[in-house]
């Protein structure tokens, strides 16, 4: 019994000296909860932005505008005089509805004439477009109320009959992007990219680890001591099979009979920028940690919570500064926004500048670090390849 006890606090040491794991085991849940609640701590979806265009223009359609200000889900970012840009507004707000209405409103309901306000819902996000449409169907729900039963009680009809009498106009809601609803078509994509972004990160944590693990740096170094070239070499491979893994979901697409369509050289530009920060991110842990389960243990910790920070099922506009601040130094936050614009919401270019730009910076930066980093590896490792040399006994 004494020597099970001898062993039992033999493991405790082992584990305390163990800085990485003891990081994991003990901080990873303190971090996680702490991340994941800052995330949802607020609970409920506020403030989200519509668009309103009101063709009518009369008291009428201002005090809907006034009531949907009112409701503290969402909030009027815009309100257009007519349609033609309005598609090109909700992008550039990020809004999921756009509230149409139409002329002669006002004088229709007057004359109990049909009418109808009609509701564009961008169906991308399932979330908060429920949350916004909701909310907008509320805010019309309560005035088409109020006008029914204003109108019936001055014809001498009491409230609780007049509430089941005439409809002043009808709503009609109109999703776009994911007509269907399917939440498949929502969730996959997010998913199988967030996958890709892991396994990149933990495959690239192997490459210059295992060569220090393995002792085989200064073999490697003694073939090419070009720090681009050490860099490249170790990241093609990786680059070009995540273009297997690319075609292999777009056969998912197909077999699920999910209707994506590619904007060709802006979808590949934005890709392989994609591929590049998080090819950079994997180098520089795997450089800076020469040890392989120590790099992969890293990288799992920055992979694992990035689905949940990056935005793409709770909005970033509800978490706290210094959440998105986290999320936004992760490649996925900026490429699922690139992909929902592009394939999703069938945007362009143009709304993608914040993103891209995003990715940018992640790949520079964590590009410059490696090449520092490694260059004084390889300073390092001639250095001992000239301590041998010298060490060894001349021959004859």
């Amino acid at each position: 019994m004494k020597n099970f006890w001898s062993l039992i606090i033999r493991e405790f040491k082992l584990f305390f000296q163990n800085k990485v794991l003891l990081v994991l085991f003990l901080g990873a849940p303190v971090l996680y909860g702490v991340l994941v609640g800052g995330v949802y701590k607020k609970g409920k979806v506020t403030n989200l932005p519509i668009i309103v265009v009101d063709e009518d223009r009369s008291p009428l359609s201002r005090q809907l505008i006034d009531m949907f200000e009112e409701n503290e889900v969402i909030y009027v970012a815009k309100v257009l005089n007519d349609p033609f840009k309005a598609k090109d507004e909700a992008m550039k707000t990020e809004s999921t509805v756009v509230v149409q209405i139409p002329r002669n409103f006002s004088s229709d309901i007057n004359y109990n004439r049909s009418t109808e306000l009609t509701l564009f819902v961008n169906a991308s996000n399932t979330l908060t477009s429920n949350y916004a449409m909701m909310a907008v169907n509320v805010a019309a729900s309560t005035l088409k109320a109020g006008i029914q039963i204003k109108a019936q009680q001055k014809k001498g009809v009491p409230e609780f009959v007049a509430s089941k009498q005439f409809e002043p106009f009808k709503i009609t809601m109109i999703k776009q992007n994911i007509r269907s609803g399917n939440y498949l078509y929502f969730m996959l994509p997010g998913v199988l990219l967030t996958v890709l972004q892991q396994v990149m990160m933990l495959g690239l944590a192997l490459s210059f680890a295992s060569e220090f693990e393995k002792g085989t740096f200064n073999e490697l170094v003694g073939r090419s001591k070009n720090v681009f070239v050490l860099i490249l070499v170790k990241i093609l491979p990786y680059i070009l099979m995540s273009f297997l893994i690319f075609g292999l979901y777009y056969a998912y697409s197909i077999w699920y009979r999910m209707p994506l369509e590619l904007d060709g050289w802006t979808f590949f530009g934005s890709t392989m920028l994609f591929l590049l920060a998080v090819s950079f991110i994997g180098v520089l842990v795997s450089i800076a940690i020469p040890s392989q389960l120590k790099a992969t243990e890293i990288l799992m910790v920055i992979a694992t919570p990035s689905f949940i920070l990056s935005g793409f099922t709770w909005p970033l506009s509800q978490m706290p500064d210094w959440v998105v601040g986290i999320a936004k130094m992760i490649p996925l936050t900026h490429y699922l926004q690139i992909f929902r614009t592009l394939m999703i919401e069938k945007g362009t270019s143009a709304y993608l500048h914040g993103p891209i730009l995003g990715l940018a910076i992640i790949a520079v930066v964590t590009f410059i670090a490696s090449i520092i980093l490694l260059q004084l590896k390889i300073n390092k490792a001639k250095k001992e390849n000239k301590t041998k040399e010298n060490s060894q006994p001349a021959i004859g």
